[in-house]
């Protein structure tokens, strides 16, 4: 088998990574340069500090992630490159850098969608079988993709408001949690119980769409009151409680689209993949479709990293996906929708 090696950047947010990407489907190196730290004491991410940490972090990434592949800019194949959805600011240092690269070594430069990465990272433990589909939830997304094949991308059901990932981190601040609160908030459910019985919007609606915000509302809400008039309320039951909210809406339409759309392959992708409680419930509840396997990313390959981008990339580049130099970043890059009337 021909040696495919892939050079892919990721800079769509606050993680600086490069990764040098094998036949799509075996990781030589993925460097990843986070920023937590910079942006913690802001509370989230602060586009202006990411972008500059993008530039400072991305040739540095470029040698190590290259140095430990132990290959040459000679022996690459094609790089590849989110342009999008993300931060207009940091996308564009990946893009520039990617256009460079390619450009000064004459290799064929591919776009990829931030989202497909994080669905391709699958890719990285075990092939994906199609049709497939995938639930990605994340800091900024939560869609349900629909995969006919394996370079088609079809949305079925999106957040309307707030992403799961972005509610974790605003009630985390109200529990007095530093960002990102995704993990100490799941610690904190695995301790307590559901009994504030927040609200499952959307739950019962006849789609596949989500909503976090009224659910954020509430938590706010209850802790607020909580405070007026000197009630101390359980850190651990009001994280269980939010948790199970989410959990259960995230289920519940996962398994009500698998029943409309039978699938070989279900795949939980993005940094809320890593949720403990989330994974649970799915491997649990997926085991009653005799048919369709469940593939949870890895928690190393769930967060923001240029090997999801790799995996990606490569199928990207045998189905003829090409860009120029005039590729440029796109914030709100999305996947079609499977019906316009869905939307």
């Amino acid at each position: 088998m021909a040696r495919d090696l892939v050079l892919s950047f990721e800079t769509s947010c606050d993680e600086t990574s490069v990764a040098v990407i094998e036949n799509g489907n075996k990781i030589l190196s993925n460097i990843v340069a986070t920023q937590i730290k910079s942006h913690q004491r802001f509370g989230g991410v602060v586009p202006e500090v990411a972008s500059r940490h993008h530039i400072e972090q991305i040739t540095g990434c470029i040698e190590d992630a290259l140095r430990d592949a132990d290959v040459t800019y000679d022996d690459l194949t094609s790089v590849a490159v989110t342009y999008g959805p993300g931060l207009v600011g940091a996308l564009l240092i990946g893009v520039t850098a990617a256009k460079a690269v390619a450009w000064a070594h004459n290799l064929p430069l591919v776009p990829v969608n931030h989202l497909a990465g994080h669905i391709y990272a699958a890719r990285l433990v075990e092939p994906i079988e199609f049709p497939a589909m995938a639930l990605v939830v994340s800091g900024g997304h939560t869609e349900l993709v629909y995969m006919p094949e394996e370079d088609k991308f079809e949305i079925i059901g999106e957040t309307r408001d707030d992403a799961a990932g972005e509610a974790y981190d605003k009630i985390g601040r109200v529990l007095g949690i530093n960002y990102p609160a995704g993990k100490p908030v799941d610690e904190l459910a695995h301790q307590g119980k559901d009994t504030f019985k927040f609200p499952r919007a959307m739950d019962s609606d006849d789609n596949f769409d989500f909503s976090f915000s009224g659910l954020k509302s509430a938590f706010i809400n209850t802790v607020h009151h909580a405070d007026q008039i000197h009630e101390e309320l359980s850190r651990e039951d009001l994280a269980a409680s939010f948790q199970q909210a989410v959990v259960d809406v995230l289920a519940d339409k996962t398994q009500r689209a698998l029943k409309e759309f039978p699938v070989k392959q279900l795949i939980l992708a993005g940094g809320v993949a890593a949720n403990k409680g989330l994974r649970e419930r799915l491997t649990k509840e997926i085991a009653s479709f005799k048919d369709t396997k469940l593939e949870l990313v890895p928690l190393s390959l769930c967060g923001d990293n240029a090997a999801m981008i790799g995996a990606a990339g490569e199928m990207l580049y045998r189905h003829g996906a090409r860009a120029d130099a005039t590729l440029n970043a796109d914030p709100g890059l999305e996947f079609e929708w499977l019906a316009d009337e869905a939307k």
